[in-house]
């Protein structure tokens, strides 16, 4: 431990956090539970050929993912070994609601053990009703290209809120719209492999719908019930030229506010997802090679820092709801929280009303159309041995940060 102990010293964060302040771990049940075979996800990772390789995407299947349908008290366990006082999940619909209109009793009550468990532990809960998959139902039914995809989806928030919502401390309706909508209607690479301009802005849209009105009917169920989006914001850094700048401006813009805006009388509260920077000379991307990801993401925590300065005006509670690094090797990964960290203390500083902090992920899990070679984890999985959780030496460095003095 005086290695480790040497090394904790010398990227030891320099801020002193609000007592209160929420300390988490991220996760999402397509990527960790396993066998979530009502998905459409699932669906189109089994219509692959691996052996042909008749396409690119996915490179892998999700198949048992962590097991963590099964194992999440083991999760649970190790997010309190970390000084966690929270954890953010997700709930999956097309296990909720694997037929149109008819809720599964039984799955209900599984996610009511999860929840639970996690309170048991003292930790509060951060809940996701969509992150990225749907309901072969729902996608069949063109998913959110559906007009009446909002009635969809709201109808589902309500039977979570009612069910489970004594459990929930914060509800976030979706997990980065702008994303699912341009990796599945845009660049084509997430399921249904479409490039289509005009989906990729309507199902933006409808979108935004059906966050208001799961919104309005969660609210309905308790009007104290704290409901927000997880909004994905890259920041955008022009290098030199005066257009550059326009144009880093413009897609700072369409990256946050554009979705944002229009919803903003329907949130209590807003999920940051961050992870990198993109630097922009003669309007393309020149990045510096310094401090990068095992994906290639380029890591400068000033833009966290400018991001959360940019939320100030909507006079809402932040919590950093994703932040991490693929770094199977654990080469960077305490500095990357070190200066990410701090960033977020920055921000504090300035009047920033950041609220909690979520380290992407608790565990390696699966990286959608990339598979499990990403490995953001503070804790391995050993796929070649029974999927056993391993703790890496940044899990000891996030938790030392957490409480210094136990």
């Amino acid at each position: 431990m005086s290695e480790n102990n040497n090394i904790f010293d010398e990227y030891k964060v320099n801020y002193k956090f609000p007592s209160n302040f929420i300390w988490g771990t991220a996760t999402s049940a397509h990527q960790t539970e396993g066998n979530n075979t009502n998905s459409d996800w699932y669906r189109w990772e089994q219509e692959k050929d691996y052996s042909k390789n008749d396409r690119k995407w996915p490179l892998e299947p999700s198949g048992i993912a962590c097991d963590s349908y099964n194992r999440y008290e083991e999760d649970f366990d190790l997010a309190v070994g970390l000084n966690n006082n929270a954890v953010r999940i997700s709930i999956e619909w097309a296990r909720i609601e694997p037929k149109e209109g008819e809720f599964n009793q039984k799955e209900i009550e599984h996610y009511k053990k999860v929840l639970k468990s996690a309170k048991k532990r003292k930790l509060k809960t951060f809940v996701t009703l969509h992150h990225f998959t749907n309901p072969i139902w729902f996608a069949d039914l063109g998913a959110f290209t559906n007009s009446k995809s909002k009635i969809y989806f709201s109808r589902y928030a309500k039977k979570v809120a009612e069910e489970l919502g004594d459990l929930i401390d914060v509800f976030y309706t979706i997990n980065e719209p702008q994303v699912y909508a341009m990796m599945s209607y845009l660049r084509g690479i997430w399921y249904p492999s479409k490039r289509n301009p005009f989906l990729f802005m309507y199902i933006q849209k409808n979108m935004m719908s059906a966050h208001k009105k799961a919104y309005e009917e969660i609210k309905n169920v308790n009007p104290s019930y704290q409901v927000g989006v997880v909004k994905n914001i890259v920041w955008y850094e022009a290098q030199k030229h005066f257009w550059d700048k326009i144009y880093a401006k413009f897609l700072n813009f369409v990256g946050a506010d554009f979705f944002l805006l229009p919803v903003k009388k329907h949130l209590d509260t807003l999920g940051l997802n961050f992870y990198f920077t993109t630097y922009l000379n003669n309007f393309k991307t020149n990045n510096p090679d310094d401090f990068n990801s095992d994906l290639g993401w380029y890591i400068d925590a000033k833009g966290l820092e400018k991001v959360l300065l940019t939320l100030r005006k909507f006079n809402l509670p932040v919590y950093i709801t994703e932040n991490g690094c693929a770094d199977a090797t654990d080469r960077i990964r305490i500095r990357f929280i070190k200066e990410m960290l701090e960033a977020c203390g920055r921000a504090l500083d300035q009047g920033v009303d950041l609220r909690g902090y979520f380290y992407w992920s608790l565990l390696d899990n699966y990286e959608w159309h990339q598979g499990y070679w990403p490995k953001f984890g503070l804790v391995e999985i050993d796929r070649k041995n029974n999927l056993k959780r391993i703790p890496r030496k940044s899990y000891y460095f996030y938790k030392k940060q957490i409480a210094p003095d136990k």
